[in-house]
């Protein structure tokens, strides 16, 4: 008996070991927490300072290329006295630590510490002053931090399970590949254009790719993507009546240079809208140069969902975005946070 009972203590501490690793191992609790919340693990009078007014800020922040207002993360806080077993298994969660044995503001973060997934951001600054300069400076460092460890999450779960028969059809028109949630069930093939999608009347998913030939650089500007997209809508995606067909907002669409599979890709958000009816909504693409074929390939995602808040949805079909892979390219499974591991730093 005595013996059971020694066996049956050193499996718990093995078990205890297991749960609190660096790595998810076969014990470790799965994270709570939805989508875009983030706890922030802070002094309280900070927390109502000007330092933590500006963190509060930066993740209050509106999400870009919607039609209305929606933050782009839910936020708690605790103070540090009050971050128990429970609130540690959260799925992203900021550490604001200033004390004055620093002597600059940095990031570190750490991965699956007491559950997974989950991504730690640990804010250190000697004084208030240099932690509130510090997140105004790295706003967007912050925010993409989190968006894409939220859309990291999305891909492994698109590497497990998405429509093989769009990746058939993408891999047939356009020698690539690209992972789309299973649901989007529908499709449309044109000339040098595909559609997927789920083509239901609220919270309705979209993705299409299409290709065109590559001139001149001049191809990655706002007024290049917008002449090229409207026309290419133009023609593959029409209304229920005639003289229907879906546009871009120019005005309100923007674009920038983003780094994907170690290459130059333009990124654009913004609104769509169908002409000559009130049917709209946001969009995400990315624009990049097929070398090996001398040829553009754009892939976008697009939702359409009147009566229901934006965010999550189009940020869940963004994720499908950094799975495209041109010829001769491997899969991309993780999108680069924008932070170095302190354990990897030099």
């Amino acid at each position: 008996m005595k013996k059971y009972l020694l066996y049956l203590s050193m499996a718990l501490v093995a078990m205890m070991v297991s749960s609190c690793g660096g790595k998810k191992g076969v014990f470790t609790p799965t994270s709570s927490g939805r989508a875009y919340e983030i706890l922030v693990v802070v002094n309280p009078q900070l927390w109502e300072a000007p330092a933590g007014r500006a963190l509060f800020d930066v993740l209050d922040t509106d999400v870009p290329g919607l039609p209305q207002s929606e933050r782009s993360f839910r936020i708690m806080y605790t103070d540090p006295r009050n971050y128990d077993t429970t609130l540690k298994l959260i799925r992203n969660i900021i550490i604001v630590d200033v004390q004055d044995i620093y002597t600059k503001a940095t990031f570190k973060y750490a991965r699956d510490v007491y559950a997974a997934p989950q991504l730690i951001l640990t804010i250190q600054a000697p004084n208030d002053a240099e932690f509130e300069k510090f997140v105004t400076d790295n706003k967007q460092t912050i925010i993409d931090f989190f968006t894409r460890a939220e859309m990291n999450r999305q891909i492994s779960q698109l590497e497990k399970k998405h429509n093989d028969y769009v990746s058939t059809k993408v891999n047939s028109i356009f020698d690539s590949d690209i992972w789309v949630p299973a649901e989007l069930t529908n499709a449309k093939e044109g000339e040098n254009f595909f559609w997927a999608g789920t083509n239901t009347a609220t919270a309705d998913q979209n993705m299409v790719i299409y290709s065109y030939p590559y001139t001149d650089k001049d191809t990655f500007t706002k007024e290049y993507f917008v002449h090229k997209r409207d026309s290419v809508m133009k023609a593959n995606i029409p209304g229920s009546k005639e003289g229907m067909y879906m546009m871009t907002d120019s005005l309100r669409t923007d674009v920038r240079p983003i780094n994907v599979q170690g290459d130059y890709t333009l990124e654009a958000r913004g609104l769509w809208r169908m002409k000559n009816d009130f049917m709209g909504g946001p969009f995400v693409s990315h624009t990049r140069l097929d070398k090996a074929n001398n040829r553009i390939i754009t892939a976008e995602v697009f939702v359409y969902s009147p009566d229901k808040m934006k965010r999550n949805l189009i940020r869940m079909m963004e994720a499908s975005l950094y799975t495209l892979k041109l010829p001769n390219e491997k899969a991309q499974t993780e999108i680069p946070l924008g932070v170095t591991k302190e354990a990897d730093k030099k």
